[in-house]
């Protein structure tokens, strides 16, 4: 027997407009309302715009910036509810001198430590 599986997704001009850090804060509220025990985060690289994170097979202008990436994290981590997280779709063969995994390597740990 499993989790029951319910998905929650924003259009990110959405989020833009109410401002990252509201949106998921907002985000957070809406699951605290549904009572739920505890949610997953699963983050794929290719959110981010396409400008910072080439390394990755399907690419995404417009998307997330390290520093919004950064934000939604500290929210959704800083909840008691959150359980997990995954990180997937980064391709090392398109970042071979290592720049690409090193500032998102930085990003996660800014968005994934504790914060005052």
């Amino acid at each position: 027997m499993g989790f029951p599986i319910r998905r929650t997704h924003v259009n990110l001009e959405v989020i833009r407009q109410v401002g990252v850090k509201k949106a998921a804060i907002d985000l957070l509220k809406r699951l605290q309302h549904n009572r739920l025990d505890g949610f997953w985060i699963h983050l794929d690289a290719d959110v981010l715009d396409d400008a910072i994170m080439p390394a990755v097979d399907y690419r995404m202008p417009d998307g997330l910036s390290f520093v919004e990436l950064t934000d939604v994290l500290q929210v959704l981590i800083g909840s008691p509810k959150a359980m997990g997280i995954d990180i997937t779709i980064f391709n090392p063969k398109l970042d071979l001198d290592g720049i690409i995994a090193q500032a998102f390597t930085q990003a996660l740990v800014a968005g994934l430590m504790p914060h005052s």
